[in-house]
């Protein structure tokens, strides 16, 4: 088995600008679903972007799912997510 080389991996991709405020978007997100009341800390839930675009934190945007249901949406090239209502 390869092993992987996460400091290649982060210089490659999360080392990148545009993650770095992507991530700051997503973790921005959580912070508002937090002070709403419709998280916790370690509940096992995500806080979703309805459109894909994790830069767009409107309050209509947004919406807690279960790690498991976020996360198993497939992906177009571009990272965006595919048949949401499916």
């Amino acid at each position: 088995m390869i092993s992987r080389n996460y400091g290649s991996e982060y210089k490659k991709y999360q080392k990148q600008q545009k993650q770095k405020k992507d991530r700051a978007s997503r973790n921005a997100a959580r912070r508002v679903m937090l002070k709403k009341g419709k998280v916790a800390k370690g509940d096992g839930k995500d806080v979703s972007h309805k459109n894909g675009n994790p830069r767009d934190n409107r309050p209509k945007n947004l919406t807690v799912e279960r790690r498991s249901k976020n996360r198993s949406y497939r992906r177009t090239r571009t990272a965006g997510k595919l048949h949401r209502t499916a």
